[in-house]
């Protein structure tokens, strides 16, 4: 299989992993569901689930962020209200923290086979959710005061396909990209948390012209469905946490990496299991804007499964 085609299978394979689902189940219902936008004669909404009555909304005077959430699922299913996410929505309410689970256009949908020539569907779907995500945002900040959101105060996050689309957004927005026109002038997020993300890009090397908000990422290092390391084919690149946690360190950027030694993909569910991580990132990081930088090789974690543990040189850790 040449390069190429890895790079699209890796975009498009891309689907839930059941291993580090929780065995408890709890339903959260949102306070309330908002038409967000309508395009391609689909109508998009968003679920906002405020901070549980009691909950504790600011740390040392200052407020909580918003935490918009992009489901998985390859681009061709998944749902913004799945109950596989509401524990962890649960979660964060009752850690004061409002959470905006939003729809976008599945851009595979109904694509049952993507071959060699095909990247294009790839990138299109990827893109399709980025300026989704970026028409939620929108949203929010226009109707900032009916919401309870402050526009500058907002995290996104995303699993798998999700984590995809906040990563490649960010990396839009620091770039200036036509597609970050969507925002509005002057705005940035104010954090990101990815499980099993990657970014996209027709032009080499990823590369940040600006500096990006915090990044919080959680990758398996034996991921071969959103790839851990990179896939390349000439310019264009598939680069998954490995890779982009390497350039935000060359650049000098701040970020958290969580490198999970011979996971797969459950770790794109594991927003449960890692849930002080992401606490402890939001709350340093974020709020308090810390420039702190973790790079993590967890090798042993009671949340995951044993039998996913095997056994690799933290060396090949860096290697493309």
């Amino acid at each position: 299989m040449n390069k190429l085609s890895k790079i699209v299978l890796a975009a498009t394979g891309i689907v839930a992993a059941s291993s580090a689902k929780a065995a408890e189940k709890v339903w959260i219902e949102p306070s309330g569901t908002y038409l967000y936008a309508s395009k391609d004669g689909q109508d998009l909404y968003m679920d906002v689930y405020e901070p549980a009555e009691g909950s504790v909304t600011s740390i040392d005077g200052r407020e909580k962020p918003a935490v918009i959430f992009m489901f998985g699922g390859g681009f061709k299913e998944g749902e913004r209200n799945n109950l596989s996410y509401s524990k962890w929505f649960s979660m964060l309410s009752e850690n004061g923290f409002k959470v905006i689970s939003i729809d976008y256009r599945l851009g595979l949908a109904g694509v049952k086979k993507v071959g060699l020539t095909q990247a294009g569907l790839v990138e299109n779907a990827i893109h399709l959710a980025v300026e989704d995500l970026f028409s939620a945002t929108s949203y929010i900040v226009q109707n900032a005061e009916m919401l309870g959101v402050n526009p500058s105060n907002i995290v996104i996050s995303g699993s798998s396909a999700g984590a995809i689309s906040v990563m490649q957004a960010e990396w839009e927005l620091c770039n200036a990209t036509s597609y970050a026109s969507l925002l509005p002038e002057g705005f940035r997020y104010a954090g990101v948390m990815s499980f099993a993300g990657a970014i996209f890009s027709r032009k080499g090397r990823i590369r940040y012209a600006e500096a990006p908000s915090p990044i919080l990422m959680f990758h398996g290092t034996a991921d071969k469905i959103v790839e851990y390391k990179q896939i390349w084919f000439f310019r264009l690149r598939f680069a998954g946490s490995c890779v982009i946690a390497r350039t935000l360190a060359r650049c000098g950027f701040s970020y958290n990496f969580y490198r999970f030694k011979d996971c797969s993909h459950e770790i794109a569910v594991s927003m449960e299991q890692n849930f002080a991580e992401e606490m402890r990132f939001i709350e340093t990081n974020v709020m308090k804007g810390s420039p702190r930088i973790i790079d993590a090789l967890v090798t042993k974690d009671p949340a995951i499964p044993e039998s996913v543990w095997k056994g690799m040189s933290s060396a090949d850790l860096y290697k493309d």
